[in-house]
Parts: structure tokens; sequence; C-alpha cells
């Protein structure tokens, strides 16, 4: 396998500004950390690398790097070579890990949907490949747009008020995970393709582009149509000290009965 050059040995300085923002404010890589980042094949990971790479090679912060990408199994051909191409011309650590996910995810008995269990069963392997191969740190290549999407599907379709950290700490394996691209929008990764010398391989999966992130991608892209403040308000009510005001929490059986009682 040839090696490939990278076209940029830098990054943009407004791209530069917010990768080492979220690393800074976050504490996300630390001096000495092995990082894993999740690779799929599409835009956002491809970034990831190529920045990530970056902050290396500059030794702004010791680290080691590595990326994954995991096979979930789809019938349809995925180009891991290119992948592998594309990492090896960063000096990045390119690994395949074959599984059977889309198998368990698209079963009949499946109760929880393939969306919902295909995530879990990545995170897990992820997780656990990089505790066999010595990495303390898994990147995930989330960004601003999935965070704030994130936020509302937590409303809409669980009745929560949550949303993806930027750094979470996972007691029971040791493992953290960090999300460097969290002050990109989406906007910003498609339009980095003109610098990172990547062209994105196609999703296998069969119902991408008709999930319930699909769905609340468009809900917010049509509420942004009407209003553009609507973006930066679900960005910043994400953050930890907005005034919340919210119902008293649900009486259980006993106090309602005892409530009844007092009437």
């Amino acid at each position: 396998m040839m090696p490939m050059t990278p076209k940029r040995l830098s990054l943009p300085r407004t791209y530069n500004r917010k990768l080492l923002r979220a690393i800074r404010e976050f504490d996300l890589i630390r001096p000495g950390d092995k990082v894993l980042i999740g690779f799929s094949g599409g835009k956002d990971s491809a970034f990831l690398t190529h920045a990530l790479s970056i902050l290396q090679r500059h030794g702004i912060i010791p680290f080691e790097l590595g990326a994954l990408t995991i096979d979930l199994g789809f019938s349809t051909p995925f180009d891991h070579e290119y992948l592998a191409e594309f990492c090896d011309g960063l000096g990045v650590k390119h690994y395949l890990l074959k599984t059977e996910i889309s198998r368990y995810a698209f079963g009949e008995e499946n109760p929880e949907g393939p969306c919902a269990t295909c995530s879990f069963l990545r995170r897990g392997a992820t997780n656990r490949f990089a505790l066999e191969h010595g990495y303390n740190v898994v990147a995930l290549a989330h960004h601003q747009d999935d965070a704030i999407e994130t936020f509302l599907m937590s409303i809409i379709f669980s009745g929560q008020i949550k949303t993806f950290l930027p750094r979470t700490e996972l007691e029971r394996t040791g493992i953290t995970v960090i999300r460097p691209l969290v002050y990109f929008r989406e906007k910003e990764l498609t339009k980095a393709l003109q610098f990172i010398d990547f062209t994105p391989r196609p999703s296998p999966c069969p119902v991408n582009g008709r999930t319930k992130r699909a769905e609340t991608k468009e809900l917010i892209r049509k509420l942004t149509g009407h209003d553009k403040r609507i973006f930066n308000n679900l960005a910043a009510v994400i953050r930890e000290g907005r005034p919340i005001e919210l119902w008293p929490p649900e009486l259980t059986t006993a106090e309602k009965r005892r409530r009844n009682m007092l009437k």
C-alpha cells in the first residue's frame, strides 16, 4: 500500500481555533493519552482523523493516535482499503474490526429498532477494542448539529432533557469518550472536504436518511428557515446555568392516595 501525502499540514485558523477551544475547555486530551478515533468513512470522522493527526504532529499535546473502522456486516461492499490508505497518509494506525452487528440490529425479534441497537453494539465494540489494544480514550466525531439534534430527539421521543457531553468518563471500563468537534457546525465539516483530500464513503445502512435523527434534522432546518436565531438558542439551552422552570415531579401513587384522603 503506497502512503498518501496529506494536502495540508495545518488547519485553517478558524478550524484550529474551534478544535483547540473544545480540547482545552473540556480537557479532552491529556499528555500521554492513547486516543482511538471511531472512523466510519464519513466526512465528520475523516475530518476528526485529519485534525487530530495535525495536532499530534505539531506536538502541542503529546499523545498517541489510532483509528478504528467497524464493519457492521452489511452485504453492500465497503471500501476499507481507501480508509486505511487515508490514515496511512496521515501517519495514523488504522484498524478494521469485522462484526455482525447489522444482523442483530435488523433482526426480526429486536424490539428496540435498528438504530438504537446498532448504536449500542457499536459503542460496546469500540470500547472493548480500545481496552484490548491499550487505548484509554475514544474520540467520536459528533459535531454541534448532532448535539442539538440529540437534545431535541431526547425531548420529543424520550421525554428527557439531555444531550451527549463533550467528555464522558466510563467508570466501569475506565475508557474516556471525547467529542472534539462540538464547536463545529456540520456545514463547516462539509466545506473541509476541500482541503483534507478525502471522498466520503456512502453509508451501507439501508435506513440511512430515513431515521428519527434525519426527521429531527429536517425539523431544525425548517425552523431556522423561518428564524435564524433558533439554532443559537438551542445551542445556548444545552448549557448548564440557563434559567429552567419546570413542573414539580409527578406524585407517586402513595402521595396521590394521601392527598385524595385529605380532601
